[in-house]
């Protein structure tokens, strides 16, 4: 009995040595790890242009594709006034205009995230001039926004003045991005480089300046007009070139400087862009208040001049061609306009602001032929005044620029950087992909390269099979345990002994 006893209980604890060899084993081997999902991350860019002011905000994963951030737009809100720039006199109320942007943006972004949220402030054209008329007025206007910025629990990371090659770079990149040119997403739920890409070249014009930029066929032969942005692990070259003073607000001061300095003495001052019946009264003080126009030696600032509309398309579009140099190139052809290097356009662009906006307005966005877009102008522009305010309900300081803004266009894309043969490549759009076309984004992808991207929480597992054969084993292997200890516990030797001896 005793023998019996010994040889179930030395089977049981083989049995349960070999279950728990095999838990063991299972335990070990095939496990998979898996990242969780990367918290969201936020950053907000504010567009401080020349006219107004925007602030967009951004989104992205924690991690990162080649090191940059894809990133998403998440909210615009329009700064209400003019642009950071018209405070020069009063440079307080320039940081108190963005509060109420600043309080919306930042009530969507959670609560523990917004120490670590990244905000910027990039001035563009209308601070440039500022700077150049008065270096001690811009200095204290960023200086104002800065103070209210700082004043949030957010990472601001500092306001200051953008180049003009950095507003162009910035614009490429935020089309090619949104057009999945430098990566796109799979149906497997990966992020790739795509095959055969399509790089867009960007058209951008402001109130102060104008932008170009693209990826032209040779190299850039001038040093300073050439930028190297890597993305995405990519590198690329980008021509691009910022026009000072060639924006739509400034053109148009330039035109009215000019009709007048040809009118002589004659008074009113004919202007050919303006439709009959129409007329604008300035003082000189105002005409000549930007270094984008020659003032004259001496004038009177509070006198006024009356320009008068007389709806002559023609004239008006010949009329822009003597507020730019067409002429001087230095390394011709190669040249833009005022004989600013250019190499020969290339490619597909994308033209926005005001760009869309005159030619949205005319029903030309986003594409039109060159002669529909040339017959078209030219109708509008022999509109009288009377016919347009009773068709348009738009203010009288935007509805008047149309037909100049639109002839200023024209001679840009034509003469200036010689679309004349590529015409049908130009898309006139304010948004792709339900984002806004502005420098903005390309900067925060940009700046993105400089933000740390989240460890990723890991989680290691196996399989639903794996898992439930571990429990059995494990189970039956504490089972086995429970029996041998029930036995020892059971089994008495020395009532085994003297049940033995009466046997006998």
């Amino acid at each position: 009995m005793s023998m019996v006893k010994q040889v179930a209980l030395a089977a049981v604890v083989v049995v349960m040595g070999c279950m728990g060899i095999i838990a063991l084993i299972l335990t070990l081997v095939q496990h998979y790890s898996v990242d969780l999902p990367h918290r969201m991350q936020y950053g907000m860019v504010f567009d401080a242009g020349s006219t107004h002011t925007s602030l967009y905000m951004y989104r992205w994963p924690g991690n990162k594709e080649n090191n940059t951030g894809v990133v998403s737009q998440m909210l615009v809100c329009d700064v209400d006034g003019d642009g950071i720039s018209s405070y020069a006199q009063d440079p307080a109320a320039a940081g108190l205009s963005l509060r109420k942007c600043l309080d919306s943006a930042l009530a969507a972004v959670p609560a523990n995230q917004r120490r670590e949220t990244p905000v910027y402030l990039g001035a563009t054209a209308g601070m440039r001039l500022l700077q150049l008329q008065n270096h001690t007025q811009s200095d204290q206007v960023l200086e104002h926004v800065t103070k209210v910025i700082q004043g949030y629990p957010i990472d601001f990371r500092g306001a200051r003045i953008l180049s003009g090659m950095e507003e162009g770079a910035y614009g490429w990149i935020t089309i090619n991005y949104l057009q999945d040119s430098f990566i796109k997403h799979t149906f497997e739920g990966e992020w790739v480089s795509p095959k055969g890409r399509k790089i867009w070249g960007a058209l951008d014009m402001g109130g102060s300046s104008t932008q170009i930029a693209f990826t032209p066929v040779q190299p850039v032969q001038d040093p300073a007009s050439a930028l190297g942005p890597k993305l995405y692990g990519y590198q690329y070259e980008v021509y691009t070139h910022s026009y000072l003073c060639y924006g739509k607000e400034q053109a148009m001061r330039q035109l009215l400087v000019h009709l007048l300095k040809m009118s002589g003495s004659t008074r009113p001052v004919k202007h050919p862009c303006y439709h009959l019946g129409y007329n604008l009264t300035r003082t000189l003080g105002d005409l000549y208040d930007s270094p984008c126009v020659a003032r004259p030696v001496t004038f009177d600032p509070a006198s006024a001049v009356t320009f008068t509309g007389t709806s002559e398309p023609l004239q008006c579009f010949n009329q822009m061609k003597n507020i730019m140099n067409l002429t001087a190139c230095s390394l011709a052809p190669a040249c833009g306009f005022n004989g600013v290097y250019q190499p020969p356009v290339s490619g597909y662009f994308f033209a926005f602001s005001t760009y869309y906006y005159t030619f949205d307005f005319l029903g030309l966005a986003p594409q039109s032929s060159l002669s529909q877009a040339t017959t078209t102008i030219d109708t509008f522009c022999k509109r009288t005044w009377d016919s347009l305010k009773t068709e348009y309900s738009e203010k009288d300081k935007y509805l008047r620029d149309y037909c100049a803004s639109a002839n200023y266009i024209m001679t840009v894309l034509l003469d200036g950087y010689k679309f004349n043969q590529t015409w049908g490549n130009i898309y006139f759009q304010r948004q792709v992909a339900d984002t806004d076309i502005s420098w903005t984004l390309g900067y925060m992808l940009n700046l993105t390269n400089l933000i740390p991207s989240e460890r990723p929480l890991v989680v290691t597992g196996v399989q639903n099979g794996q898992w439930a054969a571990e429990v059995f084993f494990i189970a039956f292997a504490v089972f086995l345990s429970l029996m041998v200890l029930a036995i020892l516990w059971l089994w008495n030797p020395r009532g085994n002994t003297t049940i033995d001896a009466i046997t006998l």
